[in-house]
C-alpha cells in the first residue's frame, strides 16, 4: 500500500475561537467545528477522558488542511514559561504563500502576531519572515517576487 496524502497538521491550542480568527485573517477557511470525546477519542490518541473543540481549516486552494484543537479534558499540558525559539528540536512552523507579506503582517497583529526578526529577502525570489501566533505556533510567511 502507498501513501495517498498528508491530510492535515494538528496544532493544539489553548483558545480555539482566537485561533480561528488568527487564521482566518490569514485566509485560511473554516471546514467546521466539532466536539471531540468518547472511547474512540480515547483510544487514538492515548489519553483518558478526551474531551476536545476542534476547527478544521483549509487554505484557499484546498489542498492543505490545520486542524486546530482546543483540550478540555486532560487538561492542556502548557509550552511552559520560556516560549521555544525557532531551533527547537521538533515540529519546527507552519509556512505560508502570501501575496503581500507586509500586508498579510498587519492584519494578524491584531490577532497577537509577533514577527520574530525582520522581512528579509532571498535574492530576488522570496521575502520571507517568521512571526509568532497564537498559543505560541511559530508560522513562516513568504511573498515570491520573482
Amino acid at each position: 500500500m502507498t501513501l495517498q496524502r498528508m491530510d492535515n497538521v494538528g496544532i493544539i491550542v489553548e483558545d480555539l475561537d482566537a485561533a480561528v480568527a488568527f487564521f482566518t485573517e490569514l485566509g485560511l477557511v473554516v471546514e467546521g467545528r466539532a466536539q471531540i470525546e468518547g472511547h474512540f477519542a480515547d483510544q487514538a490518541v492515548g489519553l483518558d477522558g478526551v474531551r476536545s473543540d476542534i476547527a478544521m481549516m483549509r487554505t484557499p486552494d484546498g489542498h492543505s488542511k490545520l486542524e486546530l484543537a482546543q483540550y478540555h479534558h486532560p487538561a492542556p499540558i502548557g509550552a511552559g514559561a520560556d516560549v521555544p525559539p525557532p531551533n527547537t528540536v521538533g515540529l519546527h512552523r507552519v509556512m505560508f504563500a502570501v501575496d503581500d507579506i507586509d500586508d498579510t503582517i498587519t492584519r494578524l497583529r491584531p490577532h497577537g502576531a509577533e514577527l520574530l526578526g525582520e522581512v528579509a529577502q532571498y535574492k530576488d525570489i522570496y521575502r520571507l519572515c517568521y512571526l509568532r501566533g497564537p498559543s505560541g505556533i511559530l508560522l513562516a510567511l513568504a511573498e515570491q517576487i520573482g
